[in-house]
């Protein structure tokens, strides 16, 4: 298995490591409730190295963004951050993924550890036409973030870039704990905080700094687990589980990453079709109304028959209640729409809910 530059910092503290799509990565330290409960009241601190980073770059480098992704990276200033993905003719998932404008002519993709190749390899194979130079950057990169209220706090004294005046999804370049980083107020956990990404040879300094200075706040390491729960209770998409190739990206409930009047891009047409025909489904939030924990993959029912599986599903950790994610007919897809999830050989009663479960309660910044 690959190992992140962080390693030795998770084994020193005990971390319970598992296989993470072939990267041993660190699910716990200290149990994930107690890990999800300190980044959403105070702070914690991940390693998501194993995350992919591609960087396109020339002449052609906004053009080809532009015909890549959906979302519009015309307007994205230097140092803005945009959620977008890449999709297919089909209107489907490759991935999905954040777009930073770096320079007029310079894009940094991040994207999801298990597709990096994959993606970078969709990206080479529609790059005919265009004049851009494409680098597949992930093993050059380390990432840790910083996730929680007090992550600024902690931050600011280990860094010469102004945290207080960055906006949400808006980055800078400069140093922290002495190395030269990419910094981003930007997170995967539905809290305010920051991604820090770095090509120092040994960046465990990094690590090792924000954990002295985070002490006095109550920061803690946080593993896969937490990570996991978290961004389900900000409705955070998950590849593989809530979107793939056979969902598209307005049946994932995310319309607004589409701006169809910003010219052609991969799928459009696919989308504009879908759009004037109507999706069928579409995916929804749910919570249980009897006990129980819905798990990836446990059946859906409406009106007695199955209508597809739980994509994500949890007890969260913070709300105090069973949660996840569906797709559901949009006939079934209301607010307040009782539905039933097969749990073991019982069926357990269950509502659709607005999303995300969870809105962080400072989205003034």
């Amino acid at each position: 298995m690959k190992r992140t530059r962080f390693y030795e910092c998770h084994k020193a503290l005990g971390a319970r490591m598992i296989d993470f799509f072939g990267w041993e990565m660190p699910v716990e330290y200290g149990g994930l409730i107690h890990e999800h409960l300190a980044v959403r009241t105070r702070a914690g601190l991940f390693d998501v190295s194993h995350m992919g980073e591609i960087i396109v770059q020339g002449r052609d480098a906004l053009a080809f963004v532009q015909h890549l992704t959906p979302n519009d990276a015309s307007r994205l200033a230097i140092n803005q951050v945009q959620y977008s993905a890449l999709i297919t003719p089909q209107g489907t998932f490759v991935d999905d993924m954040l777009v930073y404008r770096l320079a007029g002519d310079r894009f940094f993709l991040v994207v999801n550890a298990a597709n990096a190749d994959k993606d970078f390899a969709w990206i080479v194979g529609h790059q005919a036409g265009f004049s851009v130079e494409l680098d597949n950057a992930s093993d050059s990169y380390s990432q840790l973030a910083l996730q929680g209220p007090a992550a600024e706090k902690i931050l600011q004294p280990l860094t010469d870039i102004p945290l207080a005046g960055m906006k949400f999804f808006w980055s800078g370049a400069g140093k922290v704990a002495g190395l030269e980083c990419l910094v981003s107020r930007t997170g995967y956990t539905g809290e305010d905080g920051f991604e820090i990404y770095t090509t120092s040879p040994d960046p465990r300094v990094l690590w090792d700094e924000i954990m002295a200075r985070g002490k006095g706040e109550g920061l803690l390491p946080i593993g896969l687990g937490a990570r996991d729960t978290l961004r389900l209770e900000a409705k955070l998409m998950l590849y593989g589980n809530d979107i793939d190739e056979t969902t598209t990206v307005l049946e994932a409930d995310l319309r607004w990453i589409v701006k169809f009047n910003k010219g052609g891009f991969l799928g459009k047409e696919a989308l504009e079709r879908q759009l004037a025909e109507g999706i069928r489904r579409k995916l929804c939030g749910f919570e249980l109304v009897d006990r129980g924990i819905p798990r990836p993959h446990y059946p859906v029912y409406a009106g007695g028959e199955a209508v597809g599986p739980v994509t994500s599903g949890t007890f969260s950790p913070f709300l105090k209640r069973s949660i996840g994610l569906t797709y559901l007919p949009v006939g079934l897809a209301a607010e307040g729409t009782e539905i039933e999830i097969g749990i073991r050989e019982k069926r357990a009663r269950a509502k659709v809910v607005p999303t995300p479960f969870y809105r962080r309660p400072f989205l003034s910044k």
